[in-house]
């Protein structure tokens, strides 16, 4: 038997096991990790015990298979490093989908309500600042300064605080450097692995790490097997911090295209480049900065930048060595910088310059992640009607990709049918209410709607402005499967929405258009 390899996010470790580390006390902890001194003490330079802080979350997340409701709220609790100007640094998500957020002075336990200033869910990084008059609660507090950077060998502290408010440093040692998933899938950025022990304190692993008094990055994944650190490193946190210093935050730019490898020598020879390195363009996204760029599927990528890209979509790195593409692009550039591009179009070379752009993700025709609010959804009768999303298909578990509906699961990974289309969203319906108006609709589900009263359904919003529009009385929706057509009494359904609806099924929010 195979045993997978597990990876422990420690968000998501449930109090209890705080309650037991803070009963065995501290001298169990002395093997992994150095106690760092004390203000007390008289030290003059940045230390957990004058630069962290405990940060307590309570969150509550939407649920989307039934849109109306949440689920059941929960804590989190972890450790920001202090900025500039009472600013508290911490991972994206820790705050996701945050009720309520505070402060503590991991030594007094004194409290601060704070609030999320600036929050990048694909980089996984926030900003914190107080919502109430601090009144003296960072007095004696020294803020962090960023590293320029780090190198593989580098030996870094990871800064923590025990339950008695002791501070303790670990070392761990860069071993990798390497472009990877931060939080939200689909999104690569910058990332530092790290070997050491690495043992669970007071607290949970999204952890300042630090070189020379200045902070180095943050761990936010850590792997009790291997004893490997994840770390978001400071040069993607100075982009973070960098781009917000105008009071708008564009974030991270993407190219916007779906390449593949250029291994295969036949496949090498078709497209012509025997002599040249680079990847196969397969699509290119629209509204992105390829595609305003000119860059089209069945060009071959050469150069970013001067970069040459290989065969297997990398380039060499100044300062780290082999690196994805997508770092020359999310990692050297901000929104609105402009990129030089080379590419291989039958047979001929073509420069091409890309202003670069961040497509968010309300702009995708189906949302990769959704935080802080529930998905779009409209119930009409007993007729429950969602926008797809990611967050939607994952609700069916681990195996959603095979457990989703399969229609559903490929407008996702295919979007460009709809996108030609005109769709701004796949609108479906994802459920049957058990109502007087739906009798005999009740196995229906998971279909991809077209057209209602004869309009097209190109969002939610379309969806509610077509429901005014009956015929006789009677509304014709339309999918573009099985069953094909469905007819409902318009007056049976208005009784349902303000009647039955919210009597019986104790549903008072009846649809979310934002």
């Amino acid at each position: 038997m195979i045993i997978p390899r597990v990876f422990f996010s420690f968000l998501l470790l449930p109090c209890l096991l705080t309650q037991v580390l803070a009963n065995q006390g501290t001298a169990a902890h002395e093997p992994s990790g150095t106690a760092a001194p004390s203000l007390d003490q008289g030290a003059g330079a940045p230390s957990p015990s004058t630069s962290i802080l405990r940060v307590n979350v309570s969150n509550q997340s939407s649920n989307f298979r039934l849109p109306w409701k949440r689920n059941q709220p929960s804590g989190k609790r972890g450790l920001g490093a202090l900025l500039k100007k009472n600013r508290v640094l911490v991972t994206a998500e820790l705050v996701a989908n945050a009720t309520y957020i505070d402060l503590e002075l991991p030594g007094s336990g004194r409290k601060l309500t704070a609030q999320v200033g600036i929050i990048d869910y694909e980089s996984n990084l926030a900003v914190l600042h107080p919502t109430d008059d601090p009144d003296g609660f960072f007095d004696g507090l020294i803020p962090l300064r960023l590293s320029d950077g780090c190198a593989v060998g580098d030996q870094l502290e990871v800064w923590q605080i025990e339950p008695n408010g002791t501070p303790v440093t670990t070392t761990v040692e860069i071993s990798q450097v390497e472009v990877g998933s931060c939080f939200v899938p689909g999104h690569f950025l910058l990332q530092y692995k790290a070997s050491g022990n690495v043992q669970y304190r007071s607290g949970t692993f999204t952890l300042p790490v630090i070189k020379d008094g200045k902070i180095c990055g943050v761990l936010f994944r850590y792997s009790s097997k291997n004893e490997v650190s994840t770390i978001l490193p400071s040069p993607i946190i100075q982009h973070f911090l960098t781009d917000a210093e105008d009071g708008f935050y564009d974030g991270f730019p993407n190219l916007g295209i779906e390449y593949a490898k250029t291994l295969d020598d036949q496949f090498r020879s078709y497209l012509g480049i025997d002599d040249e390195t680079g990847v196969y363009v397969s699509s290119v996204r629209p509204q992105t900065s390829a595609d305003t760029a000119g860059i089209e599927a069945g060009d071959v990528l050469l150069s970013i930048d001067g970069h040459a890209i290989d065969s297997r979509g990398n380039y060499d790195d100044p300062a780290y060595g082999l690196l994805n593409l997508s770092h020359l692009v999310r990692g050297n550039a901000q929104v609105g910088d402009e990129s030089k591009i080379v590419v291989l179009r039958n047979g001929a070379k073509k420069t091409l310059k890309a202003t670069l752009q961040r497509k968010a993700p309300e702009n995708y025709l189906v949302d990769p992640y959704i935080f802080d609010r529930g998905g779009n959804f409209l119930i009409m009768g007993g007729l429950l009607f969602q926008e797809l999303s990611r967050p939607y298909l994952e609700s069916f578990g681990s195996e959603w990709r095979s457990r989703a509906p399969f229609k559903l699961v490929y407008a996702m990974r295919h979007p460009e049918k709809y996108e030609e289309e005109g769709r701004r969203k796949v609108v479906f319906l994802a459920g049957i209410l058990p109502t007087r108006s739906v009798q005999g609709y009740e196995g229906i589900g998971g279909t991809i709607l077209k057209s209602v009263n004869g309009r097209p359904i190109r969002d939610i919003r379309d969806l509610d402005v077509a429901f005014n529009f009956p015929t006789d009385g009677v509304h014709e929706i339309q999918f573009e499967d099985f069953p094909k057509i469905i007819w409902l009494d318009d007056a049976l359904a208005q009784e349902d929405n303000f009647l039955h609806i919210p009597q019986r099924f104790r549903i008072q929010e009846r649809m979310r258009l934002d």
